[in-house]
């Protein structure tokens, strides 16, 4: 059954609307004042809140932004129900994260409606949220076992052999499979990275002055570092000859090390997605007040789907293709250009082309 929360201090009115939330069969309770009301809140978890502004104790604004503030309550549909009609009074109720504003004395159709809507989207969210976890944990099924269990089962295996057969092995045999322990190590640190990366950018993502101090940093060597990280990648893929530069020396609001980062990642996927012989184009340019870089590939390319779904753990097409990492490298770098004011749009032809441009604020 459903559970609403009626938080009014005028007792004669929150009677009558409990009376008729009972009639309509939902599970109704009252509050007489805003204090009250938060702690029903939390105690019972409604489905939807119907609150009155003007109220001893605390206030419904009050009422509304501690209930928004708490990660447990914040999403919980919130409808202001008061005798205040000025539009400055709809404005503020609105910008204070209200889903909806009714006046007193509203008629109980009226009241029943904007209940009924505002289940009815929540409903909505509910299962868009259920689909896209349902996804996450899909992907997440699907690739990190695969990429903890490869490598390590490299270390462990190239190892045990070592040990247990060592006085029979040849000098060259060992450092082969001691090449072979190190390809792996460096394939499970470098997925380590990128997932405490990736934590690491989420928890300053929820910390405004953390994003103003991320904003700060600038550098003038952008040409540098692009084209040593591009040529880095190129060398790890063993693709030198496809990487094709066409870089300007730009100034761009980002540290060196995240602008590093960036265009690891994005330089990465190119060439994963894409197959030796085939360019790999990376450009770069100021344009106005912006850094502007492109990295193109003549590869697998997305459908305008994948490019919308674009999220961690994200692998597309896992059982047509062998491919290594978790998804979380176009995402990483999505998320590094977004904490930076900056834009990230990736164009693609299925089967042709792909090109990822990032716009930072120069």
């Amino acid at each position: 059954m459903t559970k609403i929360l009626v938080i009014e201090d005028d007792r004669l009115t929150r009677e009558n609307i409990l009376e008729l939330l009972d009639a309509e069969e939902f599970d109704a309770m009252g509050a007489e004042n805003g204090k009250i009301g938060v702690e029903l809140v939390r105690q019972n978890r409604p489905d939807l809140i119907l609150c009155d502004v003007m109220m001893p104790e605390l206030d419904g604004y009050g009422v509304l932004e501690t209930l928004r503030c708490d990660p447990v309550t914040a999403a919980i549909p919130f409808i202001f129900l008061t005798a205040k009609a000025d539009r400055p009074d709809v404005r503020a109720a609105m910008e204070e994260g209200a889903d909806d504003y009714l006046t007193k004395p509203c008629q109980p159709a009226e009241l029943l409606r904007a209940i009924e809507t505002r289940l009815e989207k929540r409903t909505v969210l509910d299962r868009v949220t259920e689909e896209k976890l349902e996804q996450l944990r899909s992907s997440i099924i699907y690739s990190l076992p695969h990429e903890l269990r490869t490598p390590l089962n490299g270390i462990l295996g190239f190892s045990e052999i070592i040990i247990r057969q060592c006085d029979r092995l040849s000098l060259s045999e060992i450092r082969e499979m001691a090449r072979g322990i190190h390809r792996s190590g460096q394939r499970l640190h470098r997925m380590i990275q990128k997932f405490l990366l990736y934590a690491e950018l989420d928890l300053i993502a929820s910390k405004p002055q953390e994003v103003q101090l991320l904003r700060t940093h600038q550098i003038n060597s952008s040409k540098t570092i692009v084209t040593a990280t591009g040529r880095k990648q190129a060398i790890a893929a063993n693709r030198e000859s496809d990487l094709e530069l066409d870089l300007q020396e730009c100034t761009a609001h980002i540290s060196e090390i995240m602008l590093h980062q960036l265009v690891e990642e994005l330089i990465e996927n190119a060439f994963k997605f894409s197959t030796s012989g085939t360019p790999v184009r990376l450009a770069s340019r100021s344009e106005g007040d912006r850094f502007i870089l492109a990295i193109a590939d003549w590869g697998r390319g997305m459908t305008t789907e994948q490019i919308d779904r674009v999220g961690a753990y994200m692998q597309f097409d896992r059982s047509l293709y062998e491919q290594q990492g978790m998804g979380l490298g176009l995402i990483l770098a999505k998320r590094i250009v977004e904490l930076h004011a900056g834009e990230l749009r990736i164009e693609s032809c299925l089967g042709q082309q792909t090109t990822v441009t990032v716009m930072l604020p120069a």
